[in-house]
């Protein structure tokens, strides 16, 4: 009768209804706090510009302003600047990510799972994950013949980490009973790890995705500054010496959209896959 009757609910068109009323008002509520925290975000910054250059000693930081770097975005993207920049950075930050999430992923596994392999592992990779990514920077010029390699190696140097443990932090929390059933009931370990491993460790090695690509990103900016001709961190170095403010602010303003989009699918991700959330 439980079962009868929570199909009738369901079916109920007022129930539909209500549930969509409730979708769409936290759709408008989230929209509407996005769009609140932009506003936000952009009134500090042009109340800080107002503020400085009421001194007539500070006029040269009205380059600094956002009006001028809303005004040079269509050159930059025109003359392809931002593409450009949107490509190369976008290169190096998926060959790192990728790297740092295939090597990551198997051995947060490994960790997890094999309690001898964490003990010996834990001090020699906590003591790499404390190095600064940009400390390997001399030796990585060294080893690797092009920049690009150099810059991938720093980005996957820096954020293997977040995945290794979010990963083996997720697989400690798993019911060991899991997976003697499925033993018990003839899983290969194939199964093992496509039908229980991996969804049992999605949201915490999703999450460390996350975390890595936050990492990541801001690894990747200051590695472009030197030794290359392209990507975001390239054209900010540029826009400095060269003294064009306004440009520099304009890219800045991009790295953070980017950064915000690329961190919201990592979201929407999270939200999608987690088990633990259904």
């Amino acid at each position: 009768m439980n079962t009868t009757a929570s199909v009738a609910v369901d079916a109920n068109p007022d129930s539909r209804n209500a549930r969509l009323s409730r979708f769409f008002a936290s759709s408008l509520r989230g929209i509407g706090n996005f769009f609140a925290g932009i506003a936000l975000l952009f009134f500090l910054w042009w109340l800080t510009i107002f503020i400085v250059t009421l001194s007539p000693e500070n006029s040269h930081f009205e380059d600094f302003g956002i009006g001028v770097a809303f005004t040079i975005l269509p050159e930059l993207w025109g003359d392809g600047t931002i593409p450009d920049a949107l490509t190369t950075s976008g290169y190096r930050l998926g060959m790192g990510m990728g790297i740092a999430i295939l090597l990551g992923v198997p051995i947060g596994i490994t960790m997890g799972r094999v309690a001898t392999f964490k003990k010996l592992t834990n001090v020699p990779f906590q003591f790499l994950r404390m190095v600064s990514p940009l400390s390997w920077e001399p030796i990585a010029v060294i080893v690797f013949l092009e920049w690009d390699h150099a810059i991938i190696f720093l980005i996957s140097i820096a954020s293997v980490w977040p995945v290794v443990f979010s990963t083996s932090a997720g697989l400690e929390k798993v019911d060991p009973n899991w997976f003697k059933v499925a033993r018990n009931l003839g899983a290969s370990k194939l199964d093992m790890l496509t039908k229980i491993i991996l969804p049992a460790i999605a949201f915490d090695m999703l999450t460390g995705v996350r975390l890595s690509l936050g990492v990541a990103w801001i690894v990747l900016i200051p590695a472009e500054f030197l030794g290359v001709t392209s990507g975001f961190g390239f054209a900010i170095q540029d826009a400095r010496e060269s003294m064009s403010y306004d440009t520099l602010m304009a890219m800045i303003m991009m790295i953070g959209a980017v950064g915000y989009v690329l961190d919201s699918i990592c979201v929407i991700l999270i939200k999608k896959y987690a088990w633990t959330k259904k």
